[in-house]
């Protein structure tokens, strides 16, 4: 069962989705914008140790304390979601910076 949070929270992306198409709808947003409100909106999947590791090394091309400082976590935090054995996975706005960066590249959160 979602919790009441959780909840919200889609409600919330939903709504906004639903707003930015209407302004896109009357051309008040471009077709840029609203592919980014798309990707912003969308809830980010969960991460196995396998995928983590291979946006860090194949999209990302960083080490694991690079990668930590870029997403403001622990070194630590990325060696546990790199590792099957840890049951750590990302969530929250690590999870959606992963795929923002699995999406777009590291280029599009690192200025």
């Amino acid at each position: 069962m979602p919790n009441k949070k959780t909840t919200e929270e889609n409600r919330i992306l939903a709504e906004m989705l639903e707003m930015a198409d209407a302004l896109h709808g009357h051309a008040l947003i471009s077709k840029q914008d609203m592919a980014k409100m798309q990707l912003i909106c969308q809830s980010p999947p969960d991460y196995t140790s396998e995928h983590v590791t291979s946006i860090r090394v194949n999209k990302a091309k960083v080490s694991q304390s690079v990668f930590a400082s870029i997403l403001n976590v622990s070194v630590s935090a990325v060696q546990k979601w790199e590792s099957p054995s840890s049951g750590k996975h990302p969530s929250g706005a690590a999870a959606k910076l992963l795929q923002l960066i699995e999406k777009k590249g590291l280029e599009a959160i690192v200025a």
